[in-house]
């Protein structure tokens, strides 16, 4: 999935015209009239004030792995498949698509059948037309994503998979030209509403693929019109559509007026908050809620002060609030009386921080640069981040794959423990010397300097004096650069950062979802520690061609125990989610895959 960490427009009311307005980073602007079939049952008047962490970095999905572009964009774009929205574990079910698709020739082979008289939000690149969803679309889409000047960070979902589209893309490089209207033996539109995908081989995960919000159905005449900005004018089919957008500021999503609304239906898991759920929700017809307000918030503190002060009608309880706010895993009466909800979960996610294999100081496979990586991981207080800067409010990541996600094993223990003794013998055997100032150096005499890059957040500075404190204990000098999510992804992404804490969340529940963050030819594509190993990634190869079963989870182990022998990773956490909710928010229940939720809520005064 993904990494992690607006002023008001006028809102005009259904059965009048709507104009909607996208603010670049250009500051210019473009404005549209036009009709209005207004079948989304969204009530204007009902209103979600939400808050992100983190700045996106635009709506084109094809282009990001932004977390928080992704929650958007899962509101405005409809893939084919998607997760039932209650269900545990995760479940497939379909979305744009009539049924779950028709399987042939061995699992080699999906049918999927589009359902008709689904419409695009109106938009002037439709030149006045009311644009219906096709086949086509998505024909166009899951080619998009392996076009080489998109350089798409999501193209290892179909990457090698689909039976001639790489062809395709292999001339394409040569040419650099992507030629959309050259046929694809693996990719059809026998007709209007028909997709027909032929794999190269059997894939076990195909099917998440297909419900990854990057596979969601984009317009061609939207991406033609708009280009470059496509990420600031996403149109689609889902119940939302962008009305404003001040990077890094403000988001605001309204109803997509032309939505076709749904029936508010779904079952309970058995649960208490579940049943509580469908009591409330039941029946309705959905989406209710009409306008969305995102104001990105970074700093923990002022997330939290605005909750409180009643500004949020939701918010993940930032862990420097959790003392405040709880008792153990419940809220304290105080909150409580409120009417508030808590909603608490451990996510299918972990935090790491990387290395970048392509440093000069900390990059390489010679054992003194293994030895220098390890000992760095050995000084790091993963109990004190716990209890300290999380509140208790996560659990160690033992391994790649977190819980909840198949092939994760509870009994797996990481080789690399915290021990800072074992840290300073490994560099003195390795030759990193103390100066007269005890700090060390290289084993040639150069100063040893590592550069750690983080967000300007509290959080992120409470990491760096946890990571500054052990670092000391072992003689490593550190500086700390502060630049923006956005920005820092994107520099990770090119591996120009030499150490960066981040995070990954499920985007579908299964082992590889992790696995091919550390795949050498994802390098650029999710792969941000710029790792190459060859024989991790012959278990990766051999793990993709292996069926679900102890045999393929048996590669799982062995790829983490490779990943360990390497080191360009320091596993952290499992985050625990608590989610506080206002009373009159009915209908809430975090996802573990999904992002966006707004489209299965209401808003109710009591």
């Amino acid at each position: 999935m993904v990494l992690r960490k607006g002023g008001w427009r006028e809102w005009i009311a259904a059965g009048a015209t709507i104009s909607v307005l996208f603010i670049a980073v250009t500051a210019g602007q473009t404005a549209w009239a036009g009709p209005n079939t207004a079948t989304s049952p969204a009530d204007p008047h009902k209103v979600i004030h939400a808050a992100f962490v983190a700045a996106d970095d635009g709506f084109d999905i094809a282009r990001t792995y932004n977390a928080y572009s992704i929650w958007v964009a899962e509101s405005i774009f409809e893939p084919l498949l998607t997760y039932d929205y209650l269900a545990r574990p995760a479940e497939l079910v379909p979305l744009t698509a009539t049924a779950m698709p028709e399987v042939e020739d061995g699992g080699k082979t999906y049918i999927f059948h589009v359902k008709k008289g689904i419409y695009f939000t109106p938009d002037p690149a439709f030149k006045g037309q009311r644009r219906e969803l096709t086949a086509q679309d998505y024909v166009y889409t899951f080619e998009r994503l392996l076009d080489p000047a998109i350089h798409s960070p999501s193209a290892y979902l179909l990457s090698g998979r689909i039976v001639g589209l790489d062809a395709l893309v292999a001339r394409a490089r040569k040419t650099g030209h992507f030629d959309y209207d050259a046929p694809v033996a693996g990719l059809s539109a026998p007709d209007r509403y028909t997709l027909k995908v032929q794999l190269t081989h059997p894939d076990f995960n195909f099917l998440y693929a297909v419900a990854y919000p990057a596979l969601a159905a984009v317009a061609r005449e939207v991406i033609t019109e708009y280009g470059a900005q496509s990420g600031a004018h996403p149109v689609g089919t889902g119940p939302y559509q962008l009305s404003q957008y001040v990077p890094r500021s403000k988001i605001v999503l309204t109803a997509n007026p032309d939505y076709r609304g749904y029936i508010w239906n779904f079952k309970s898991t058995g649960s208490a908050w579940d049943d509580q759920l469908v009591r409330e929700m039941r029946g309705k017809h959905m989406p209710q809620v009409g306008r969305v307000e995102i104001s990105i918030i970074e700093e923990d503190q002022s997330r939290w002060l605005a909750f409180e002060g009643g500004q949020l009608d939701l918010v993940g309880l930032p862990q420097s609030a959790a003392p405040i706010v709880m008792d153990g895993d419940r809220l304290k009466p105080a909150f409580a009386k409120q009417g508030i909800r808590l909603y608490r979960q451990v996510l299918p996610a972990i935090t790491y921080t990387l290395f970048n294999m392509r440093d000069p100081v900390l990059g390489g496979d010679s054992p003194a640069k293994i030895a220098l990586r390890r000992a760095i991981a050995m000084s790091y207080d993963i109990d004190k981040e716990i209890t300290l800067i999380r509140q208790n409010q996560a659990t160690q990541a033992e391994m790649i794959v977190p819980e909840g996600v198949v092939g994760h094993d509870p009994n797996y223990r990481s080789s690399i423990p915290y021990d800072r003794d074992l840290a300073n013998r490994l560099l003195d055997h390795f030759g990193y010397k103390r100066g007269a100032d005890g700090y060390r150096r290289l084993p040639d005499g150069k100063p040893l300097v590592v550069h750690l890059t983080q967000e300007p957040d509290s959080l992120s500075r409470q990491y760096g004096e946890l990571w500054k404190r052990g670092l000391d204990k072992i003689g490593i000098r550190l500086n700390i650069t502060v630049s923006n999510f956005a920005d820092n992804l994107k520099a990770a992404t090119q591996c120009k950062l030499a150490m960066w804490q981040s995070a990954w969340q499920a985007d579908y529940p299964e082992a590889e979802n992790f696995l091919q963050l550390l795949y050498g030819p994802n390098i650029g594509q999710g792969n941000n520690s710029c790792y190459e190993s060859k024989a991790y990634d012959a278990l990766y190869r051999k793990f993709l061609a292996t069926p679900p079963g102890p045999a393929r989870n048996a590669l799982v182990i062995e790829m983490n125990r490779q990943e360990e022998a390497d080191t360009p990773w320091i596993l952290g956490v499992s985050p625990v989610s608590n989610w506080l909710v206002r009373p009159w928010v009915e209908g809430f229940k975090r996802h573990p895959i999904m992002e966006s939720d707004w489209q299965y809520l209401d808003v109710v005064k009591h």
